[in-house]
């Protein structure tokens, strides 16, 4: 009797140990999804928690920096993709890579509702938007307070002496967020033949430029810390370091 109790518990440990071991091989095998992006960090969190909500079977890997890196990173690899999908990043680069042959094109379920200017022109659309930026100057009320300085009405108002060293902005050449105050101030300010207004504005605000960042988030940061008086950056930004107290 002992004898065959023995034998029926090893036959459980060992169908025990059996189940343990499918469900960690399950576990192990999860479709892993590389998702190349220029989103913020703190952006990341709902959109991965509403994802595996949806597809408890895929775990997405990320992979995160300025639109400009992502960007060369995208075409460095051509001859030998890596992502399997792009988030977050500017529609000059996703254009880009569509010239470059680099996008299968995909249909979303909400096609229709996405506005004709913000997806690619093509019935099945080789990229579409999901989010629009707006450009945001970040300016700490308590320094200004301090060296009794004016805060700034109009983009015009940032050439102005008054200003000088007290403004950082995104590098254009490596950020998003600088691209696109680069080619919003061209179509405000004229861009003829390389010296319309636009780049005659540009000249100014550069004497008044303190430092160029590599991220588009970090001038409003440095602003909200009180490294400098303003900075260059996006409303999302601004608004979550308003959120949480800054004296934006």
């Amino acid at each position: 009797m002992q004898r065959a109790t023995l034998l029926k518990s090893l036959a459980k440990a060992v169908v025990a140990a059996g189940l343990l071991a499918i469900a960690a091989a399950a576990a192990a095998q999860k479709t892993q999804l590389l998702v190349y992006t220029a989103l913020e960090t703190d952006q990341l969190k709902a959109y991965q928690e509403g994802f595996n909500k949806a597809n408890p079977d895929i775990e997405i890997k990320w992979v995160r920096d300025s639109t400009g890196v992502i960007t060369a990173k995208l075409l460095a690899e051509k001859s030998n993709p890596q992502a399997d999908a792009v988030m977050g990043v500017a529609a000059s680069s996703l254009a880009l890579l569509d010239k470059q042959g680099m996008l299968i094109p995909y249909a979303p379920i909400n096609l229709d509702g996405i506005m004709s200017q913000y997806r690619d022109k093509k019935k099945v659309p080789a990229w579409f938007g999901m989010d629009v930026w707006g450009a945001t100057v970040c300016f700490n009320t308590v320094e200004a307070q301090k060296k009794n300085i004016p805060k700034p009405e109009s983009w015009q108002d940032l050439t102005k002496p008054i200003y000088k060293g007290q403004i950082v902005m995104p590098n254009p050449a490596s950020s998003g967020t600088g691209y696109f105050d680069v080619t919003a101030w061209l179509t405000l300010f004229g861009d003829k033949d390389g010296k319309g207004g636009g780049w005659k504005y540009m000249d100014g605000l550069h004497e008044n430029i303190a430092q160029y960042t590599h991220s588009g988030s970090k001038p409003c940061n440095m602003a909200a810390a009180g490294e400098f008086l303003m900075g260059i950056s996006f409303e999302y930004r601004g608004n979550a370091n308003k959120a949480k107290g800054a004296p934006d």
